[in-house]
């Protein structure tokens, strides 16, 4: 028995956190891309700061002006995957504040 129902053969129950996978994935993708446009603009600002100043301040000028360049690239470039990842939070929020009221309703007539 899993969660108190039979096992069915052939066929497995899953638990409710891994069925709940599918609402991490817009995070995941979003953070993912976010994480992956910055060590590019990183990488391509240090590059050209070597090329062009050598080894002297490689760290921290090229680290502030990647974390600048791409917060604005990603407003820009990742508005659908933002966007996706919006809707699944405002669905949870919706589903939670739902539920909820229910309880509270459930409890005002007891």
């Amino acid at each position: 028995m899993v969660h108190g129902r039979p096992r069915a053969r052939g066929r497995r129950w899953t638990s409710r956190r891994a069925c709940n996978v599918g609402h991490v994935r817009p995070f995941l993708i979003y953070t993912a891309l976010r994480l992956l446009l910055f060590v590019t603009t990183y990488a391509v600002l240090a590059g050209l700061w070597a090329l062009a100043f050598g080894r002297d301040g490689l760290l921290l000028v090229p680290f502030l002006a990647a974390v600048i360049i791409s917060a604005m690239l990603s407003l820009k470039l990742l508005g659908t995957q933002r966007e996706r990842f919006a809707a699944v939070v405002q669905a949870r929020a919706e589903r939670v504040s739902r539920r909820f009221e229910e309880q509270k309703s459930k409890e005002d007539v007891d």
